[in-house]
């Protein structure tokens, strides 16, 4: 996974929760909740099943856990920091996890995977790798986003101070999303330019998780704003967040397809081409 790759894909729709209004509260699967009518939808979990299996390949290492939903707890976890090769180790770890965790795919309720923002590559190994197997075992596979599980662990600590989880997504932007105190959105998941995300949230004192948490920190402004009071660099969500969040998530609206929060950095090239007859 190089630095100059993007998860950019223009044949594919960009999901509707990257678009939600800001002020709404964050939803178990990491989206804002719709405003549909409730209806029946398949179960969110297999039924009597409690473990899950969790993969993340997103960003910036190859993560595999099995969790168990009904304990709340991970029962096997690796993870390896990773720029690129996610393809290769993947297969590999999910096999290890699942043998030390003496745990059957056919026992699985549930595989979870990340699904961006993050690299072009890196996302399609793990989304791949979880719709095979539940395609495989008819278990249903849920998609997490990168910004919900960085921001998960510190929003649910009671602390009332609003935590942006920051991407870099290269030449000079960031993805960026704010979330307030209860789950509440203050910034919707969207891609912007450094000064754009800064005008966002210097409003006071705020966490900053993610890749992007030291590039943002350093243009914080040196007056008439508090600093962070938390900069925290990992450069890949905490996988057991990803599986807790994936474990009560709904099948039916957390769809396992890739997240895209701008359009394609790619353009046709034009310095040869020929003129039309």
């Amino acid at each position: 996974m190089s630095s100059s790759e993007t998860d950019i894909d223009p044949n594919e729709p960009t999901p509707s929760d990257a678009t939600k209004p800001d002020g709404e509260t964050l939803s178990a699967d990491g989206t804002v909740p719709s405003a549909e009518p409730a209806r029946e939808t398949a179960p969110a979990t297999s039924p009597g099943f409690h473990r899950l299996l969790a993969v993340d390949t997103a960003l910036g290492a190859c993560s595999v856990a099995v969790f168990d939903r009904k304990q709340d707890q991970p029962i096997i976890v690796h993870s390896l920091p990773l720029a690129r090769g996610h393809a290769e180790a993947l297969l590999p770890m999910i096999e290890q996890t699942m043998r030390e965790s003496e745990t059957t795919f056919d026992s699985l309720g549930k595989i979870v995977t990340t699904v961006g923002p993050g690299s072009f590559t890196g996302l399609r190994v793990g989304i791949s790798a979880a719709r095979g197997f539940g395609l495989a075992c008819n278990k249903p596979v849920v998609g997490v986003s990168t910004l919900a599980a960085f921001c998960a662990p510190y929003i649910t600590d009671g602390d009332t101070t609003p935590v942006i989880a920051a991407i870099d997504a290269l030449h000079g932007n960031i993805y960026f999303q704010m979330i307030g105190v209860g789950g509440r959105m203050l910034v919707s998941a969207r891609v912007a330019s450094l000064s754009e995300a800064i005008r966002l949230a210097a409003v006071g004192p705020v966490k900053i998780v993610g890749s992007g948490a030291n590039l943002l920190a350093s243009r914080w402004p040196s007056q008439d704003v508090a600093a962070p009071v938390l900069v925290d660099s990992r450069p890949a969500p905490d996988i057991v967040w990803v599986a807790r969040i994936g474990a009560i998530a709904n099948p039916e609206t957390a769809k396992p397809r890739p997240l895209y929060l701008k359009a394609a950095d790619v353009h046709p090239q034009t310095a040869h081409r020929l003129p039309r007859q």
